[in-house]
């Protein structure tokens, strides 16, 4: 976090900032180092917080100064200004980089706040294994090895199981194929072969094939009973490389305008299709560059001829079914309820199809289409729904479908995929790209409906991530490198 252009009294101040996590209520997740005499001051420390796409998470920035009490309660401090924002308007701003007004103070301009994101990148090593001269552990043949790795935790002390290689039949001398485990910082091992243990470490795997990287395999208790005891046979290292694994972070960063906040006071707030569409279009708004969100019905007689439709513009532009930000798809929806007569039956491969068409044009990752239906009835077309999925698995685009209502929704739950791959023809899709589930499992009243609505929204979206990083990897596509910013600061 950066404060900057902090008016204050002729003398700077000694600031500090506070960083609190909203949830149900206020908590402080930490502070910064205290930068004194500055009223722009630029603070090193870099808070460490799981980022969750499906998630809405506040932050609040609290900056507090005193010129002379060393004292950590912030009561005994005074007050300097603080900024709300969500992690998602973060990383949905130009270069991940949010600037915001700080306030709570009447009358009074107290400056602005700069925040700024980076992910936790992970690499990816890439290690093959062969064994030489295993002891014979078959009876009758000789043995069928495989090896278990496991992961030292930062404690040092316990260990946790990362990979597991094929078994190789009867062989004394087996090859592994070779296999990629994801590379935390710092160390990570040791190794348990079945035919006894050796402890290695990151460092040492990073030298590649080398005398360095063959390993005696000791059984520990052969070593205790046998005086002579060497080894049990070793292990050798074939090759190691070493790759980063892009993250869902990486590839929605792009050049985005700032987010909007968007509270819009509708009058059908107790309406299963708005605490729907608020639930999960609350949180995928901050990843949208322009927040124009097409919108379209399906299951009306539509104006002026009153024809049956399962792809009409709530907005009523046939040309542009675009709406501006979440606010405008609810109104837009509650002006086309006045205008339209529901009718059945409740057919899902229009829109499908529609979205899939988008989709289509723009094959290179730059865009990412998520498609949210809300649904009360039974589908009607399942075949025709099926083949659009499998259609629409090879493009760059996921469907989160909700069901409202009490109807059976058996069909939406095969639509999912979880369980079977989604085929139709003989096809199977090539992605798992939707998501269902049931608003009323969520549904409650009172207090606790926003809890359940965040609930929604998490079941919902938890799966978009892998969901796009499946397109990306299976294309080999890259994220976009994003421009260096340029940092201009402020006079005294």
């Amino acid at each position: 976090w950066e404060s900057l252009g902090v008016p204050g009294p002729l003398t700077p101040p000694s600031a500090v900032c506070v960083l609190y996590i909203h949830a149900l209520e206020a908590a402080m997740f930490g502070r910064t180092e205290v930068i004194e005499n500055s009223r722009n001051p630029d603070f090193l420390r870099k808070f460490v917080l799981d980022y969750y796409f499906e998630e809405r998470r506040t932050c609040a920035l609290t900056c507090e100064y005193d010129v002379d009490s060393k004292s950590p309660d912030l009561s005994k401090h005074d007050f300097l200004g603080q900024a709300f924002c969500t992690l998602g308007e973060i990383v949905g701003s130009a270069g991940s980089r949010l600037e915001k007004p700080l306030t709570g103070i009447p009358g009074r301009k107290c400056g602005t706040s700069s925040s700024s994101l980076k992910s936790w990148e992970t690499d990816v090593a890439t290690l093959q294994f062969c064994a030489n001269k295993l002891d014979k552990k078959d009876f009758f043949g000789k043995s069928d090895p495989f090896m278990v790795f496991y992961r030292s935790k930062r404690t040092g002390r316990d260990f946790t199981i990362c990979h597991k290689t094929e078994v190789v039949r009867n062989t004394l001398n087996p090859v592994w194929a070779a296999f990629a485990i994801p590379v935390p910082l710092g160390d990570w091992d040791p190794l348990h072969p079945l035919f006894g243990e050796f402890t290695t470490s990151y460092r040492e795997l990073a030298r590649g094939q080398s005398c360095f990287n063959v390993y005696e395999v000791v059984n520990p208790r052969k070593k205790m009973k046998k005086k002579k005891y060497l080894n049990s046979g070793t292990v050798t290292l074939l090759s190691f490389t070493v790759e980063a694994e892009h993250t869902f972070l990486d590839y929605i960063k792009g050049n985005p305008s700032q987010p909007t906040s968007l509270h819009y006071l509708s009058p059908f707030q107790l309406n299963a299709y708005s605490l729907a569409l608020r639930a999960v279009g609350d949180i995928i708004q901050d990843y949208d560059s322009d927040k124009m969100f097409p919108a379209l019905g399906f299951g009306a007689k539509v104006p002026p001829d009153g024809h049956v439709s399962h792809e009409f513009p709530l907005n009523g532009d046939a040309s542009n079914p675009a709406c501006r930000g979440i606010a405008g798809v609810l109104e837009a929806y509650q002006r086309s309820l006045r205008r339209v007569q529901l009718y059945g039956p409740t057919n899902f491969a229009p829109v499908v199809n529609h979205v899939a068409r988008s989709a289509a044009t723009v094959l290179d990752g730059s865009q990412y289409f998520v498609l949210l239906i809300i649904t009360d009835g039974v589908i009607s077309d399942m075949a025709q729904t099926k083949e659009a999925i499998v259609n629409a698995a090879k493009l760059p685009m996921s469907i989160i479908i909700v069901g409202v209502g009490q109807a059976e929704f058996d069909a939406m739950v095969e639509l999912d995929g979880d369980d079977i791959r989604i085929s139709s023809r003989g096809k199977v899709a090539e992605r798992d790209i939707v998501q269902f589930v049931p608003f009323r499992d969520y549904m409650s009243g009172g207090p606790g409906a926003g809890l359940s609505m965040a609930g929604l929204a998490r079941e919902v979206l938890a799966e978009i991530p892998d969901q796009l990083l499946s397109y990306m990897k299976a294309r080999g596509i890259k994220p976009l490198p994003v421009p260096p910013m340029s940092l201009e600061t402020p006079p005294p």
